[in-house]
């Protein structure tokens, strides 16, 4: 996203954003002290964007086709769509995976967990992630991030992957993003999977290197566009310290993948100081 220009603070915007996402012009509208800032995501659409803010501030109507009232809707709703498809991704996979399962159960669970898992002599049995890698079944160090076993554990996390990723993929590109769901899930899993668990899954570790990158690149560059309110940092992180805590079992929320959480962090912190500090080298 490309920064273009300043807005009067208060104005309506909102047939404007419609004339724009009609036109195909990715765009962005973020609130700031002295107004409100339009970004662009393809700058070669400047001089397009531009023509429509001088209509839009002589006060011409944009949008003139009134008898197609669905029209816009949709075309708003597939062109957000279409700006963020990582992120889409992620949600239908977990959609699809979740809906899968109430019809396979364990035989898709089992596929997708981080190492095969079993049954011998009437015990859980599992395999090894060494073997489990060299005989092909890569896919398994990050499949069980998609893996949700209940709907509050599914809204839960699918809510803040909307949250922040269209913020990453808006801003910084679905590359960026791409590269966060791979690093962040493969480093939460395997980090759950190193204190011996192995029957666990669910996207709580990519939210947390979201939250973490979001949030370092708010405070540390204020006109990125990113944004998250400082009591949902403090709520996510004490959520994380309270489930690492006897009390949490003591409540009935004692089987949460902490350490899955914790490497997701890292990773987001990571990300969130490389990204941010080369912004502010580049200024």
């Amino acid at each position: 996203m490309h920064p273009v220009m300043l807005l009067p603070d208060h104005a309506d915007t909102s047939e404007l954003r419609q004339a724009l996402w009609r036109h195909r012009i990715g765009h962005r509208i973020t609130d700031e002290a002295d107004g409100q800032l339009l970004w662009i995501a393809d700058p070669r659409q400047h001089d397009e964007l531009n023509a429509l803010v001088e209509r839009w501030k002589r006060g011409e109507t944009l949008v003139i086709q009134q008898s197609t009232k669905r029209s816009p809707t949709l075309t708003t709703s597939l062109a957000s769509l279409r700006q963020v498809p990582i992120t889409a991704l992620m949600i239908v996979v977990s959609l699809i995976v979740f809906a899968l399962i109430g019809v396979f159960g364990d035989q898709l669970i089992v596929t997708l967990t981080i190492v095969p898992i079993g049954i011998s002599a009437g015990e859980l049995v599992f395999g090894n992630l060494m073997q489990t890698l060299t005989s092909g079944q890569v896919w398994r160090l990050l499949s069980p991030a998609f893996l949700h076993f209940g709907w509050m554990h599914l809204i839960f996390n699918l809510m803040w992957v909307w949250y922040f990723g269209r913020q990453i993929e808006a801003l910084q590109g679905s590359r960026t993003m791409l590269l966060l769901l791979i690093v962040a899930g493969i480093s939460a899993n395997v980090a759950q999977y190193a204190t011996g668990t192995v029957l666990f899954g669910g996207m709580s570790g990519v939210v947390y290197a979201l939250l973490a990158h979001v949030w370092l690149m708010s405070r540390r560059i204020p006109q990125s566009g990113f944004f998250v309110p400082q009591m949902l940092v403090v709520f996510m992180l004490g959520w994380m310290v309270f489930t690492m805590t006897d009390m949490a079992g003591s409540v009935g929320f004692g089987n949460v993948a902490n350490e899955a959480h914790l490497g997701g962090l890292l990773v987001g912190l990571i990300t969130g100081w490389y990204y941010s500090s080369r912004r502010l080298k580049n200024r």
